[in-house]
């Protein structure tokens, strides 16, 4: 499984007003690792940035003269995406960015959703935590994501956030990693495990009463319906 976590930084809000795509980030996971590739470029929009959007992605009409227009590169990106899953948080916005660019291309390139599928990371936040704030910097303090190197927001810099949001949204770890105990040969640090005594009595089992089962089955109904179907314990109740 192929997935492509992407991130758009624009000259505005709206393409319908003229607005453009200033920087693409683009990092790829399979089978929910990240491999190291990615795909990063920043855009020649041919006209002035917003002062709102420049103040939050730091890039500046100066900065960009010299970056090549979407177009030079419009094919290297559409293979690098091809036949992925995208992750995008708010999709519409960024697919609605790349729609327009591959349409000023006249005919060249179709909608990006004839060529992906797309995962709205927005959409998924607000059925996990309904009423809750589920912007990316949101849900990097409820995930504990650190995102503190980040002072403005960069395509490639958020689309690597993003990336750990998803993880930690959808399954959480992925691989167990034993570093924080390791010597400096490289071992686990087994000595630091505290082990049980083979002679301590066993612990007492206090299994649930036929009331707090009740209350149990309600509680993975209420997390399975505010989880649109995801919750963990109710699959592991029926395996």
């Amino acid at each position: 499984m192929r997935q492509i976590v992407l991130d758009t930084e624009t000259t505005g809000l709206d393409p319908a007003q003229g607005h453009r795509i200033i920087e693409i980030g683009c990092v790829e996971m399979v089978e929910r690792r990240l491999t190291g590739s990615h795909f990063h470029q920043y855009l020649q929009p041919d006209r002035d940035i917003d002062p709102a959007a420049v103040e939050i992605h730091g890039i500046t009409t100066e900065f960009l003269k010299d970056k090549p227009h979407f177009a030079d590169l419009a094919g290297d990106f559409m293979d690098y995406i091809q036949g992925a899953e995208l992750i995008i948080h708010n999709a519409p916005f960024d697919t609605g960015f790349l729609d327009n660019e591959l349409k000023l291309l006249q005919g060249d390139w179709s909608a990006v959703s004839d060529h992906c599928t797309v995962t709205d990371t927005l959409v998924m936040a607000k059925k996990i935590h309904p009423g809750q704030r589920n912007s990316l910097d949101a849900l990097c303090k409820r995930y504990q994501i650190d995102n503190s190197h980040r002072e403005f927001h960069g395509a490639l810099l958020d689309a690597e956030i993003l990336a750990d949001v998803y993880l930690a949204m959808t399954g959480g770890q992925t691989k167990l990693s034993l570093d924080s105990t390791s010597g400096s040969d490289g071992r686990s640090g087994a000595s630091a495990v505290r082990r049980v005594k083979a002679d301590r009595a066993p612990f007492k089992v206090i299994r649930a009463h036929g009331e707090e089962l009740v209350l149990h089955q309600a509680r993975l109904d209420a997390i399975e319906k505010t989880s649109g179907g995801h919750c963990v314990w109710k699959r592991l109740d029926t395996d």
